[in-house]
């Protein structure tokens, strides 16, 4: 159990929407720093709108979101980004007609003054992104823009990093690079994850605990033992 002493993010009675209707009711969690945390559950049940209220892209009506103690809530979305937050969209949402080069640039707009960007690491990571770096990311696979997704998030060096179901649309092979890339990110770099998925596989490789959420709240907590235990996840994903 991760107390708010330790927390990186702490979420206390957050309700959220759009327009008049409600997503996210009373939801509360915390996540460690360090830990690879995972949000799972059935379509519909508000992963998504979850992911864009941390980033401030949806405004929440009730609750607290804070990172590393700080309050996030009169922060912008661009504000919560460079207190160091990194966020990859389901979708990736890449600049299609921009080179992989100038996708990496963007992420520069985020980092701290006076700091140098270390594209050499991410290179490390993803070797495609140095090999195509002239070739247009519209021209690059589902699972290619997802590793220049990630790539973008890390040239600004993210405290936490937020994903939104990242093996949609991609092909296993590639799934699991990423996943062994992401397992590498938060060793190496201590870089916190927060990831929503449905891919079973993916969860129990690289998730050390699992919220359980349904109807727009968090119904329940699955502890290392329990993510090791298929039957168990497959109930779960089907809440």
């Amino acid at each position: 159990m991760t107390t708010e002493a330790d927390s990186l993010l702490s979420v206390e009675h957050l309700t959220a929407g759009y327009g008049n209707t409600s997503v996210l009711q009373d939801v509360g969690f915390r996540v460690g720093q360090g830990e690879i945390v995972a949000v799972i559950g059935r379509n519909g049940v508000g992963k998504t709108t979850l992911m864009k209220t941390l980033m401030g892209l949806v405004k929440h009506r009730e609750g607290t979101l804070r990172l590393n103690g700080e309050d996030l809530g009169p922060l912008d979305t661009h504000q919560r980004a460079r207190r160091g937050i990194g966020y990859i969209p389901q979708g990736r949402e890449v600049f299609l007609r921009m080179t992989v080069w100038e996708n990496l640039k963007v992420g520069e707009m985020l980092k701290q003054p006076g700091e140098e960007v270390d594209y050499e690491r991410v290179y490390e990571f993803f070797p495609i992104l140095r090999e195509r770096s002239n070739q247009r990311a519209g021209t690059f696979s589902g699972g290619q823009q997802q590793q220049l997704a990630i790539g973008r998030a890390m040239v600004a060096k993210p405290r936490l990093m937020l994903l939104d179901e990242p093996s949609e649309g991609i092909q296993p092979n590639i799934v699991k690079d990423i996943a062994r890339n992401i397992l590498k990110l938060n060793r190496e770099l201590g870089t916190t994850v927060l990831l929503v998925e449905q891919n079973l596989e993916m969860i129990m490789t690289m998730a050390q605990r699992c919220y359980v959420m349904d109807k727009g709240q968090i119904v329940s907590e699955l502890e290392p033992e329990q993510l090791r235990d298929r039957d168990a996840m497959r109930r779960a994903l089907a809440v």
